[in-house]
């Protein structure tokens, strides 16, 4: 063989060597090969028969929100507006009333509200003076009191600016579990008939 046809040789098999390299590196970037991936991503698509949005049946809260209102009164020396949203029985013998206090244009002090009760009077202004009837059971409860005679309920240091409005809470011994309708009253606010709900 001579020289001249060895080089030729030589070129050839170098040609077909890269080619041949070329096509399996290309084969081996392109596609999956058929194989699925070892972790797919989660689908966000909801599993059929379910909704979207759909919550377990049992999980619904069954006390009203924040936004209701069960009653509102107005009135009394103070022109005061007193909004109850809750009055929820727990299952440890309390119901507890909460909602939201406001006062007419001027500063005021309901410094009568805490009630006649001597041992309430160091409360000062609050809720202490409030009491709930029940007018089926003839029966009247009073806000509950530690030992040393103060409520559990919420005091208004400070009183109420002008148009300015405080939540409240009083809390109460329940009434029977048959009971599902009280009368609130404080001071000289006239009484409004509010719902019992019962919470957890």
């Amino acid at each position: 063989m001579s020289m001249r046809h060895a080089m030729k040789a030589r070129r050839a098999l170098t040609a077909v060597a890269i080619t041949t390299g070329l096509a399996l590196a290309v084969a081996g970037c392109g596609g999956d090969s058929g194989k699925q991936p070892s972790n797919p991503p989660a689908s966000s698509a909801p599993k059929p028969g379910k909704e979207p949005d759909q919550k377990p049946k049992g999980t619904e809260a069954t006390s009203p929100t924040n936004d209701a209102v069960l009653a509102e009164i107005k009135g009394g020396k103070f022109d005061a507006t007193i909004k109850i949203n809750s009055a929820v029985r727990d299952a440890g013998g309390f119901l507890t009333v909460s909602g939201k206090v406001s006062g007419a244009g001027r500063f005021w002090n309901p410094n009568t509200w805490s009630g006649d009760e001597r041992e309430l009077k160091a409360n000062g202004a609050s809720m202490a003076g409030a009491s709930l009837v029940d007018r089926a059971g003839k029966k009247k409860y009073l806000v509950l009191r530690d030992t040393d005679g103060r409520c559990l309920c919420t005091q208004f240091t400070g009183g109420f600016k002008a148009g300015e409005e405080k939540p409240f809470f009083a809390q109460f011994p329940a009434p029977p579990a048959g009971t599902t309708k009280v009368d609130f009253q404080i001071a000289d606010m006239p009484p409004a008939s509010i719902e019992i709900s019962e919470g957890q």
